[in-house]
């Protein structure tokens, strides 16, 4: 996925949350996440996200994960969140 997320973090404290978020999201680990639009979204994790950086056009830098999110059942798409737009993990179990 080649996208360019809507917000970067920086500063030790963010990089910290993502870490955070980044080893709360195991392998194959069902989850709740919470969203910061108070959004519920269930799913497999499919990998555990990997912290990525970004520079902006002038220059400055910031970072974020991108998480591939698998459906519980059914034939869904996956749905792909930016980490940065997650409030809480609850794991649900693996599958």
């Amino acid at each position: 996925m080649n996208e360019h997320p809507e917000r970067l973090l920086a500063g030790d404290a963010a990089v910290a949350h993502l870490n955070a978020l980044i080893l709360a999201l195991d392998d194959e680990e069902q989850v709740r996440l919470t969203l910061d639009d108070g959004q519920l979204v269930e799913g497999v994790v499919a990998v555990r996200p990997s912290l990525q950086v970004f520079r902006e056009r002038d220059g400055s830098q910031g970072y974020t994960a991108l998480l591939r999110l698998e459906p519980l059942a059914g034939d869904a798409p996956p749905r792909y969140l930016w980490l940065d737009r997650i409030q809480a993990v609850s794991r649900l179990g693996s599958a």
